[in-house]
Formats: structure tokens, C-alpha cells, sequence
């Protein structure tokens, strides 16, 4: 079979990846053209544009990168007829998909979606888009099948992919001699994927670096970012350590770790490393989603647990005094064990692992 995946973020690229292995195992002679990125093409894709090229967040900055994205959609169109693929399976990122799913069913192809879009948190309306366009949905949190349920739309729960990554992860060995770094506790600095995150959060996260010189910070370094750019953010601080396409053995050899909201923190928290949660946002950009997003949290372990389990820093509470504060109450401590107890309780939520091969089993023999 022919196969047209659409990824438009590093997580996308990664959940992407493993579903690509999992499809080669039962369709040996599949052939896949993606969107997405290094890992999707390590797994044996043909990747046609990178996410680096795609990712616009929020309101005021996809507005001023419009000219750019009706040009990726324009491509995109023109790419997919020409493929021909035999199936197209987007993956989250729905401002794009969605308009290539609506054009995609009315051209006759089959569309299938992995990893909802965030429906539940705001626009729910597009449930009666989704279900005019998508053929399959195939979902990764435990409450959107119920979502979908009431809105008489069947989807298959297929469990959360981290589980499966995650498991599967070996124990990495000389991971700081590898990488220069010191003995001391690590702090593990993650400030998401985007230029935009990087540009706002990381010189906030590194105020509190001259106040633990018993601890070590190391920043994940996201694939499509340079180290030059967070060398230059850093400037003249001591002690920083740079991580590149190892997050997850940073992750695994940190004590406390300060992330941007999105995917990482659920990544953190089911390696049972202590978190604050931040965001910070364009002005613009924040107050339109504030009245549009109908959610208590933004971090999916608060909103799989339904409730506060890890501190969230947003907009203007996403400063210096308030991290300290919160990174002061998660390093040692009451709130660090009740963090890790919550853990626990999520990784039983999620269910057990197989949500690659699940997918890649109803998507090939449905």
C-alpha cells in the first residue's frame, strides 16, 4: 500500500516514526511520502517537508506566515494527487490537516486520523467537520472517546504511543562523560520545539542558574534548532550543558525539570521526573486563546488527571519569582513525592502499552 502521512511538530515526527515501523511489519511493501521529520525518514520514509518549515504558533504568528502556509497547502494538494497514496493518515496537527482532510474526501481519497485534534479543548463544533471527512479517528486519551461518543461519532481508543516509546527506551550508559557534563543533580531545561518557545521561555529558565551552583542545568536542544542559537541565549552563564536528540536520557538522568507545555510534559512525567510546567505566548496570541480554550489546564498530565498535579506557569505568572518558587517546592520534599504519587496513578490511566501496532493493524486490515 501507498501511504501519505502529514506530521507537523517533533511529536508528530516521533508517534509518526514508530507507527511507520509498525506498518512495515505487516505491509512489507508499503510505501510511505510524509510530512514529518528525521525520525520518520530513519524509519524508512520519504520525507517531502520537514516540520522546521511548519511550525507557526498561535494566532498572530500563523497570520503573518499566511503567505507560507497556503503555499504549504497549495503543495500539499498537488503532492497528494500526484502520490496517489492508497490511505492519508494525519497526525494532530489539525489547522493544517483538516483543510487538507476536507479537500482529500472530496477528491474520493480514504482519510484516517491519528492523535485528535484538541477538540475538547476548544472549537468542538469541528466534531461535525470531522465527521463529514475523517473515515477513521483514532485516539490517545482516555476521555476523548467519550467526547467523540457524544457526539454519536465512533472512534477507536488505541492507548497513549509514549507508553510503547518509552518502555522500549534503553538505559543510556555514560551520559555525562558523553556529553561534558558534571556530577551534580540536573535540572533539565526543555523550551519546546518552536523558535517562538525558545525565544521567551529559555532566558526566563536560565535566571535561576546562579542561584543552584550545586546543580547542573542542561537544556534539550530541539532536532531542527542549532546550538548557536542557545548559545547565544545562554551568553555568559557558567555550568550549562547542551543536550541534542537525547531528551529522553536527559530526562533519565535529571532530578527536576522545567518544561514548556506540550507533549514533553507527559513525556517527563512517565519518566517520573518532577516538573514546573511553563508558557508563555505572544500577547496577542494569549488573550484570543484565552477566550476561545475551554480547558482547566494546559498540560496533559493535569488534564488526564483531571486535576493540578504538576504547577503550570502561564503568561505573566511565567516568571522568575514564581519559578524559583515552584522548582524550590518539586527539588526535595512533600510536593515531590505527591508529584510522583500522582505519576503513578497516570501511567495506570493511560493503559498499557501496543497503541503503534494497534493503530498500524486498523489502518491496514480495515
Amino acid at each position: 500500500m501507498k501511504y501519505y502521512i502529514i506530521a507537523g511538530e517533533a511529536s508528530g515526527d516521533l508517534h509518526g516514526a514508530n507507527l511507520i515501523k509498525a506498518l512495515i511489519e505487516k505491509d512489507s511493501s508499503a510505501i510511505f511520502r510524509v510530512w514529518g521529520g528525521d525520525k520518520m525518514q530513519a524509519a524508512g520514509a520519504n520525507v517531502v517537508k520537514h516540520y522546521r518549515d511548519l511550525a507557526f504558533m498561535g494566532f498572530a504568528e500563523v497570520v503573518a506566515n499566511l503567505r507560507t502556509i497556503l503555499g504549504n497547502i497549495r503543495f500539499c494538494k498537488e503532492d497528494i494527487t500526484a502520490f496517489q497514496p492508497d490511505v492519508i493518515i494525519y497526525i494532530d496537527y489539525p489547522g493544517f490537516n483538516l483543510r487538507i482532510a476536507k479537500w482529500a474526501k472530496e477528491k474520493g481519497f480514504l482519510n484516517y486520523y491519528y492523535i485528535s485534534p484538541q477538540l475538547w479543548a476548544w472549537n468542538s463544533k469541528r466534531v461535525h467537520e470531522i465527521k463529514r471527512t475523517i473515515d477513521k479517528m483514532f485516539v490517545i486519551l482516555p476521555f476523548e472517546e467519550q467526547f467523540y461518543k457524544d457526539y454519536d461519532y465512533k472512534v477507536d481508543y488505541v492507548g497513549h504511543p509514549l507508553l510503547d516509546e518509552i518502555a522500549n527506551y534503553p538505559t543510556p550508559q555514560n551520559f555525562r562523560s558523553e556529553n561534558n557534563l558534571s556530577d551534580q543533580p540536573i535540572i533539565a531545561l526543555l523550551p519546546g520545539s518552536r523558535m517562538q518557545e525558545i525565544n521567551k521561555l529559555l532566558s526566563i529558565m536560565l535566571e535561576l542558574v546562579d542561584d543552584y551552583p550545586n546543580y547542573q542545568f542542561v537544556i534539550g536542544m530541539a532536532p531542527s534548532i542549532t546550538q548557536e542559537v542557545y548559545e547565544k541565549i545562554v551568553g555568559s552563564k557558567k555550568n550549562i550543558g547542551f543536550v541534542k536528540n537525547k531528551t529522553y536520557d536527559l530526562l533519565l538522568n535529571s532530578h527536576a525539570a522545567l518544561v514548556t507545555s506540550g507533549t514533553a510534559t507527559l513525556e517527563t512525567a512517565l519518566f517520573n521526573i518532577p516538573q514546573v510546567v511553563c508558557y508563555k505566548g505572544s500577547t496577542i496570541s494569549y488573550h484570543i486563546a484565552k477566550r476561545l480554550v475551554s480547558i482547566k489546564y494546559i498540560s496533559l498530565v493535569n488534564l488526564i488527571m483531571d486535576q493540578e498535579v504538576v504547577k503550570e506557569l502561564i503568561q505573566d505568572d511565567m516568571n522568575v519569582g514564581n519559578l524559583k518558587k515552584e522548582l524550590e517546592l518539586i527539588l526535595e520534599g512533600k510536593n515531590r513525592s505527591e508529584m510522583l504519587h500522582h505519576y503513578a496513578g497516570l501511567k495506570d490511566r493511560l493503559g498499557g502499552v501496543g497503541a503503534s501496532a494497534r493503530v498500524a493493524d486498523l489502518v491496514f486490515n480495515t
